[in-house]
């Protein structure tokens, strides 16, 4: 199994806390072209969810979203964050506990979801599909537990994201060849997934990239990454003298970013 959709590996290694994704997430929020930020333009579609909406976020990692966006939120809103690590809920009540909402934590698989028939108004599954070894059965479990007219909101990234970096990693690697990564649910393919499960679905992409003016939050991003740990420290030099001539010659690191979200209607 890859390590992509290994669940103990993910568990009790890349998401055993919140470590690798606070990495990930500082570049986007220093560096990003787009000035409105991911999480607020989610959380734009999240409006039109009804004033006593019942929401479930799976895979919610540090809950991120609902921390930058706190003020945004209904008070009669009923959220439900959870998931597969006990570290990432950790964190998530961590971020969220000061904001004095009630929001209610709890880990399980999204391959299982432990909830009724027709329970939630929203489900949310933000950059963890891919992650899901069984994602049919994760999807399955997501329209069961939707009611009658239900949403469900499922953000991931594109073929094109971060091409900057998988070429300076392909560079890099002195012997064998990088391990493609195995995403499985992307926007070039999560639309075919989705139909099986949903009779409406659109895609929206969101408008950004990203202008780096420094190289330690690059390499901080790579070290952070499932396949860092194919590269020796020989390797991860040759990347960062890359880098540095990169931006000694050109004064920014362009990287392309390519995310967007599906909005499937039950």
């Amino acid at each position: 199994m890859s390590r992509f959709t290994n669940p103990d590996y993910l568990t009790t290694d890349q998401y055993r806390d919140s470590t690798n994704l606070d990495a990930r997430a500082v570049i986007h929020q220093r560096f990003s072209t787009n000035p409105y930020g991911w999480f607020n333009w989610v959380f734009d579609a999240l409006t039109r969810l009804p004033d006593n909406a019942r929401i479930l976020e799976l895979g919610c990692g540090p809950g991120y979203m609902w921390k930058e966006c706190n003020q945004r939120i209904p008070a009669t809103w009923n959220i439900t964050l959870s998931d597969l690590s006990s570290g990432m809920v950790d964190a998530a009540w961590r971020n969220l506990v000061v904001t004095g909402r009630n929001f209610k934590f709890e880990q399980f698989d999204a391959q299982s979801v432990p909830y009724p028939d027709e329970t939630f108004d929203a489900v949310i599954a933000n950059h963890m599909l891919y992650h899901v070894p069984d994602r049919k059965k994760a999807l399955s479990e997501i329209k069961r537990v939707l009611k009658t007219d239900g949403r469900f909101f499922a953000a991931t990234n594109g073929e094109q994201h971060i091409k900057e970096i998988n070429a300076w990693l392909t560079r890099a690697m002195i012997k064998g060849d990088l391990t493609k990564p195995s995403q499985p649910f992307l926007l070039e393919n999560g639309l075919s997934q989705l139909q099986e499960f949903f009779s409406n679905v659109e895609l929206s992409r969101y408008d950004n990239n990203l202008c780096v003016t420094e190289v330690e939050p690059i390499m901080a991003y790579i070290r952070s990454g499932i396949r860092a740990v194919e590269f020796s420290e020989a390797e991860l030099a040759k990347i960062e003298k890359e880098l540095r001539q990169q931006l000694a010659s050109d004064g920014e690191i362009f990287i392309t970013t390519d995310a967007g979200l599906f909005l499937a209607k039950k």
